[in-house]
């Protein structure tokens, strides 16, 4: 599980943010299943180098939106699906998409040349 989280400190989004967001991605796309154990937190911490109060940050957060359980003296879980928010793959997208909208439009970009660029994008 490790691998699929990368984080960019250089990045004007908080890294806390990355994280919360890298993991309900996992979650709805179905790379972590339910009752999956998670790294725990300084595992997480040492291998994307971060401090692990920013870690335990986005932990905590995904715990109390209902993605992740924890127990005491036992590890982190992904929660049961019943339990988690009903999110979808394209509601998780649509704010990165208003953005790349936003952008577009500020450039003069058409949205015939912004889906051809999407659609080059896809096949790489």
């Amino acid at each position: 599980m490790l691998e699929l989280i990368k984080v960019n400190p250089s990045s004007g989004e908080p890294i806390y943010r990355q994280l919360h967001e890298q993991i309900v991605r996992l979650i709805v796309g179905g790379q972590l299943q339910v009752d999956q154990v998670l790294p725990s937190v300084r595992q997480l911490a040492e291998h994307l180098a971060v401090n692990p109060m920013t870690v335990s940050r986005a932990i905590q957060q995904l715990v109390e939106q209902g993605w992740l359980e924890r127990r005491r003296g036992q590890p982190t879980r992904v929660a049961n699906k019943q339990d988690a928010p009903t999110t979808t793959s394209l509601q998780l997208l649509e704010s990165q998409a208003n953005d790349l909208i936003t952008k577009a439009k500020q450039l003069g970009i058409c949205l015939d040349d912004l889906k051809s660029l999407m659609e080059q994008q896809w096949d790489k």
